[in-house]
């Protein structure tokens, strides 16, 4: 006898070879789009986040503000107890200490994305504390944003022709000096240059964001005195992030010097500069960008020190004080400055790589 064939079954691939339909196919056909929805979407994912770590985190800190304030008041007014206790709980409410932690984390997620609004500010009472950080906002910024993007640009531009002028004397200096002083600390950069041209020398100051002889205001003088103030601590973190982006971009650039369109470009007869900016640069500063981004967050960490070294009225010493005071909404209101601009900063560096690199848009 002979074995029966198995019976053929028809198989209708009709369903799996069928091409997606919708939102499914409209992203395949926009890659790019695909791609930037992606990204926000986990921006937002990451702030959420982030700012539920940090609310939690300061609520743990041992001490109750109000009571701290009101045993202040008592000592140098004459309270009853009967005052005191209404007092205290009106605090509590305006502060949003009233109920479990879960309970005050939900309002103050509600104030602050609904309203802007962080409460009042202890250390400022009954200023709203978000106006205590518009106050020293535009302080950090001007120093801790002009500072970040000069280093950022003077240290990828001498970290690539440190790598491209390798083996070079120039190129040694550059490298060993940023081996040295990359991870140096910011504030004892700042020290050394305070006792420089302000104790030594005597040309610079030491202390403050202006000359206290001059109003503030839109003025040749007020400009001029703003610069001179801050060129210390500014100039303290120019050195040390050029000397880090110096390193980063040489140790980019030289396995890139190798490449065979390095080669070719070269043979074609370019200049050696024309080679350097419009072919191995381009490989090496887009990972730097994104890193620009990131970095921010430990340049601001930094700044902290440097603010208050300097007695600069920036954020950094607003939360310092805020800090000695436990005022928790002027210390989120910091804290949530800091993680919103380092990790929209992330984002937008991150949409406008497609633009440099095209191949970002085919990333999964």
């Amino acid at each position: 006898m002979t074995a029966e064939a198995p019976p053929v079954v028809a198989v209708d691939k009709s369903q799996d070879s069928a091409p997606p339909s919708g939102v499914r196919a409209w992203l395949s056909r926009h890659p790019l789009a695909a791609y930037a929805i992606r990204r926000v979407g986990l921006y937002f994912v990451e702030l959420w986040g982030a700012l539920t770590i940090a609310f939690f985190f300061f609520r743990l800190i041992p001490g109750d503000p109000v009571q701290t304030l009101i045993q202040t008041l008592q000592q140098n007014y004459m309270y009853n107890q009967q005052a005191s206790t209404e007092l205290i709980a009106r605090y509590q409410q305006e502060f949003g200490l009233t109920g479990n932690m879960f309970s005050q984390y939900l309002k103050y997620m509600e104030k602050l994305v609904l309203h802007g609004d962080l409460g009042p500010s202890l250390i400022n009472y009954p200023t709203p504390a978000q106006d205590v950080i518009l106050r020293s906002l535009p302080w950090t910024i001007g120093l801790l944003g002009i500072s970040a993007v000069l280093a950022w640009v003077l240290g990828v531009l001498l970290g690539a022709i440190a790598g491209w002028r390798r083996g070079k004397l120039g190129s040694a200096i550059a490298t060993n000096l940023s081996i040295a002083l990359s991870h140096v600390p910011y504030f004892f950069v700042a020290l050394i240059l305070v006792y420089i041209f302000a104790y030594s020398m005597g040309v610079l100051p030491a202390r403050s964001a202006y000359d206290s002889n001059i109003s503030p205001g839109i003025s040749l003088e007020f400009i001029g005195s703003v610069l001179k103030y801050g060129l210390l601590p500014g100039l303290s973190i120019v050195i040390i992030g050029t000397f880090s982006w110096i390193l980063s971009t040489r140790m980019l650039m030289v396995p890139v010097l190798g490449e065979d369109y390095l080669v070719y470009a070269e043979a074609k007869g370019l200049k050696g500069w024309r080679i350097l900016t419009r072919y191995a640069l381009r490989n090496c500063y887009l990972p730097q960008i994104t890193a620009f981004g990131i970095s921010l967050g430990f340049i601001f960490n930094g700044n902290v020190l440097v603010e208050q070294l300097f007695n600069y009225p920036g954020l950094g010493t607003t939360l310092v004080t805020a800090i000695q005071q436990l005022d928790f909404n002027t210390i989120l209101g910091v804290t949530d400055i800091a993680i919103f601009s380092v990790l929209t900063a992330v984002l937008l560096l991150d949409l406008l790589l497609p633009l440099l690199d095209p191949r970002v848009k085919y990333w999964k």
